[in-house]
C-alpha cells in the first residue's frame, strides 16, 4: 500500500476535474465516489444531474465562509493511495474504509471530530483512490497538519497487516522523490523505459562518482549529452545547477530541467561538493593491506584491483566501525558501484547498472557519514572511471569478476548493517543490489573460472593432496564443504600457483576467511579464488600461466605401435 502526499493546490475544481475526467492517457475508467465527510455529498460520476462544480462548491464551503483575507493560499490537499500491483482486488467498501483511516490518521478527519475537514475520495481505477480535502475546518480555524506523509505511511503498514496486502517497508524519510504519475505516463507515451526524472538521477550520480571539483563534475554531465543549467549569484558565485534530457520538452518545446535536490537530496551541489572538501580522516583498515594492487597491474585491470583492495578495507570496518564511519563506507561503495557500471562491458553492464540504482537508496539515511573516511573508496572509483571501460575477456575481464565478487560482499554487509538499525527500505535496496552482482559475478566469471578449472584438473595428485592439507589446516571447519564443490580445483590451482610464487598457502587462506562473512556465497571456494589471488598478487587471468606440479599428458601412440619419431641411434659401432 503506497500512500503519497502531493503539492498542496489552490483549486479544488481543477483537481476534481482531473480525477473525473479520462486522465492524461485515458486511463480514468468510472470514476466515482466511495466514501467522503458526508454520506450524502454529491458524486458527479455516478449521478448525471451532478456537476464538478456542485461537489467543488461543498468542498469549499468553509474556505468561501472565511473573509477573503484570511483563506489560505494553497487549502486545497490531496492524497493518492495505490495498491501493490500483487495485491488483491479491494471494493469499494474496503477503499472507504482506506480513505477513512486515512484522513484520520493524517489529521484531515480525526475520528470524532465533528468540526473536522471536508474531504472526499474518489476511485478512477481498481488499484488506487485519490483523496481530495480543503484545509480549513468547519469551525472556520485552519487544520495543522503535521508529518501527514509519514503519518500516512504508518498507516498504510497498518492496513496492509488488516487486509492481508503485500508488506512493505517502513521508510525515513530519506529516500528520493518518486516520479509523479504525469511523469510516468509521458515515459509510457514516449516508449521510455526510464521517466526522465530517473534516468537523470542515474546519469548524474555515474557523473558524480570519484570527481574532485566542479569543472570535472560538469564535464562529464556535458559528455554525458544532458543540458545543464548553472545558476549563478550577482557576485558570480554558483548557487546550484539544473540538468535536462536533451529529447525531453515541455508543450512548448521547452527542455524540462530538474534541479539536483529534486533528483535526489545527496545529489545538490552543496552535498556534492562535501565530497570534494573532504579531509583525509582514515580509520583503521583505511591503509591497504598488500601491493597486490599496485602499479604493476596497469590501466582497467589495475583499477579494479585497487578497488578490491579499497572495498576489502571498507568490509573490514563495517561491523565494528562507528556509525558515522560505516556510513562514509556505505556511500563510497555507492560511488564504486556508479563508476563500475559506467565502465564495465556488455556482458555485465546491465546488471551493474541495475545494482548501482538500487543501491543509491542505501547510502542515504539519517546517519551523517565523516567525509575523508571514504577516501580509498572514492580514489577507487575515480581510477575506475579515468582507466576505461574493461575488454571483456584477459586480465581486464578476470579482474571485473575479482571486483565484482568483493563489491557483493561489502555490499551484503551493508545490507546486514542496516538491518540492525533498523533501516528496512535501505536493508532491502542493498539485498537487491547484491542479487544483481550475483548475476554480474556469474557472467563475468563463467570464463576465468573455466580456464581455473582445467588448470585445477590437471594438477598431480600428490599435488593436490598437499592443496588440500592446507586447506584443512587453515579453515578445519569449511575444508569438507569446500573440497565438495565444484569449484574446488580452481582453488587448488589457485593454491599451487601461491605456492609456486612464494606463498605460504595455509597462512593466506588464514588471512582471507577470518572474521569475513562467506555464508551467503554461491560457493566459498570462488569467493577464496579472487581473494587469495588478489592478496598474493596473483594474475587473475591464469590462462597464460605455467601449471607447476602437473601430471605428464598421456600419451596418444598406441602400445606397440611407431610414434612417427624415430629413435636416436647409439653410438656404440
Amino acid at each position: 500500500m503506497i500512500p503519497c502526499v502531493h503539492d498542496r493546490g489552490s483549486k479544488t475544481i481543477g483537481l476534481i476535474a482531473y480525477l473525473y475526467g479520462p486522465g492524461r492517457d485515458e486511463v480514468h475508467t468510472d470514476p466515482h465516489l466511495v466514501a467522503a465527510w458526508d454520506s450524502l455529498a454529491p458524486d458527479p460520476g455516478r449521478d448525471p444531474d451532478v456537476t464538478y462544480a456542485d461537489l467543488q462548491r461543498l468542498l469549499d464551503q468553509p474556505v468561501e465562509a472565511l473573509p477573503e483575507k484570511e483563506r489560505p493560499a494553497e487549502h486545497v490537499w490531496h492524497l493518492s493511495v495505490r495498491a501493490a500491483p500483487e495485491d488483491p482486488y479491494l471494493t469499494d467498501e474496503q477503499w472507504a474504509d482506506i480513505a477513512r483511516r486515512m484522513v484520520a490518521a493524517t489529521g484531515i478527519a480525526p475520528t470524532g471530530d465533528e468540526a473536522a475537514c471536508r474531504w472526499a475520495a474518489v476511485r478512477h481505477a481498481d488499484d488506487h483512490i485519490h483523496i481530495v480535502a480543503t484545509l480549513v475546518r468547519e469551525d472556520g480555524r485552519q487544520a495543522r497538519i503535521r508529518q501527514d506523509g509519514r503519518r500516512s505511511q504508518t498507516e498504510a503498514r497498518k492496513v496492509e497487516i488488516d487486509y492481508g496486502l503485500r508488506r512493505l517497508n517502513t521508510g525515513d524519510g530519506t529516500a528520493a522523490k518518486r516520479p509523479t504519475s504525469a511523469e510516468r505516463h509521458k515515459a509510457k507515451r514516449e516508449n521510455r523505459p526510464q521517466t526522465p526524472r530517473e534516468e537523470l538521477r542515474e546519469t548524474v550520480r555515474h557523473a558524480a562518482a570519484g570527481t574532485v571539483n566542479e569543472s570535472e563534475f560538469f564535464a562529464r554531465l556535458a559528455a554525458a549529452g544532458l543540458v545543464v543549467h548553472r545558476r549563478v549569484a550577482p557576485s558570480g558565485d554558483l548557487l546550484g545547477y539544473k540538468v535536462a534530457l536533451p529529447d525531453d520538452r515541455n508543450q512548448d518545446g521547452e527542455p524540462v530541467f530538474y534541479a539536483g535536490s529534486t533528483l535526489a537530496p545527496d545529489l545538490s551541489l552543496p552535498k556534492i561538493r562535501k565530497r570534494w572538501t573532504a579531509g583525509d580522516a582514515e580509520a583503521p583498515g583505511d591503509a591497504p593491506a598488500d601491493a597486490a594492487a599496485g602499479p604493476r597491474w596497469p590501466g582497467p585491470a589495475g583499477a579494479r584491483r585497487r578497488a578490491s583492495t579499497a572495498m576489502w578495507q571498507a568490509l573490514l570496518v563495517i561491523g565494528h566501525g562507528t556509525d558515522e564511519q560505516i556510513a562514509a563506507r556505505i556511500a563510497g561503495a555507492g560511488e564504486v558501484l556508479d563508476a563500475l557500471a559506467t565502465t564495465s562491458d556488455t556482458a555485465t553492464r546491465g546488471e551493474l547498472r541495475r545494482a548501482a540504482f538500487v543501491f543509491e537508496r542505501a547510502t542515504r539515511f539519517h546517519t551523517q557519514a565523516v567525509r575523508g573516511h571514504d577516501r580509498a573508496l572514492r580514489q577507487a572509483a575515480r581510477d575506475l572511471v579515468r582507466s576505461g571501460p574493461v575488454l571483456g575477456r584477459g586480465e581486464d575481464g578476470a579482474s571485473t569478476a575479482m571486483v565484482i565478487d568483493m563489491a557483493f560482499f561489502l555490499v551484503t554487509a551493508a545490507a546486514h548493517w542496516h538491518a540492525r538499525k533498523n533501516h528496512a527500505q535501505q536493508a532491502a535496496a542493498a539485498r537487491q543490489s547484491a542479487e544483481h552482482l550475483r548475476t554480474a559475478y556469474r557472467a563475468a566469471a563463467r570464463h576465468p573460472m573455466a580456464v581455473l578449472h582445467r588448470r585445477g584438473q590437471r594438477l598431480t595428485q600428490p599435488r593436490l593432496q598437499r592443496q588440500a592439507a592446507h586447506l584443512r589446516a587453515a579453515v578445519p571447519e569449511l575444508a569438507g564443504q569446500i573440497l565438495a564443490e565444484p569449484g574446488w580445483p580452481a582453488l587448488a590451482a589457485t593454491l599451487a600457483d601461491a605456492e609456486a610464487a612464494g606463498h605460504q598457502p595455509a597462512t593466506l587462506l588464514a588471512e582471507v576467511t577470518r572474521r569475513r562473512e562467506l555464508h551467503t556465497a554461491d560457493s566459498v571456494s570462488d569467493v577464496l579464488v579472487w581473494r587469495l589471488r588478489r592478496i598474493a598478487g596473483l594474475p587473475a587471468d591464469a590462462e597464460q600461466l605455467p601449471v607447476t606440479g602437473t601430471a605428464p599428458a598421456p600419451s596418444r601412440a598406441l602400445p606397440g605401435r611407431r610414434t612417427g619419431t624415430r629413435p636416436e641411434r647409439s653410438r656404440r659401432r
